[in-house]
């Protein structure tokens, strides 16, 4: 009936009118919700030693195409590794935790690595913890970023990024010490 249509229309204009005023609350919500997450400003040293005992990296695949400058680093070289983290760049240090995974040179033109690993808390306020890592490292470069695409127990969810700069390398050995700073959101 005619009634209906008008009640009808007349109930569309009105939800139309208050839209704006809905969208703009909703912002202001989240935009709150989001500056309630929690930043976390995390530091630690990560011992990457490819040659010693213990060995922390460990080969498991040898590429077949040789990088350009240097014969004795293959594209597709994989190795899995078990790092100490410590509060300080000596390893003698206070362990904080470990980062479990792998990296993989996968470029065939630069030192490029993809890195995947798991930086897992065993010791502090965020005892056992794990932030995850899926990154591109370009191990030349004065500072690398590590995209962090989640957590476990108080980290749960995190987002973020870290930032990785070489401490020390011993090119002979293939030791390395790395300083990361993670600036995570919880």
């Amino acid at each position: 009936s005619a009634l209906y249509i008008l009640v009808q229309a007349m109930a569309v204009k009105h939800t139309m009118q208050l839209l704006p005023a809905f969208v703009f609350a909703l912002a202001l919500v989240l935009r709150a919700s989001a500056a309630a997450a929690e930043t976390i400003h995390l530091k630690f040293y990560m011992h990457d030693i490819v040659t010693g005992s213990p060995a922390t990296a460990v080969q498991v695949i040898k590429g077949v195409v040789p990088l350009a400058n240097d014969p004795t680093t293959y594209f597709g070289d994989m190795y899995v590794i078990d790092d100490l983290l410590t509060e300080g760049p000596d390893a003698a240090s206070p362990a904080v935790g470990r980062a479990q995974g792998f990296f993989q040179f996968a470029s065939m033109t630069e030192y490029a690595l993809l890195l995947t690993a798991n930086f897992v808390f065993t010791a502090g306020s965020h005892n056992g913890s794990s932030v995850a890592v899926l990154s591109r490292d370009v191990i030349f470069d004065t500072v690398r970023e590590l995209p962090i695409v989640g957590g476990t127990g108080g980290l749960r969810g995190a987002t973020g990024y870290g930032l990785l700069r070489t401490h020390s390398a011993n090119t002979t050995t293939r030791n390395a010490v790395l300083k990361i700073d993670m600036y995570l959101r919880v």
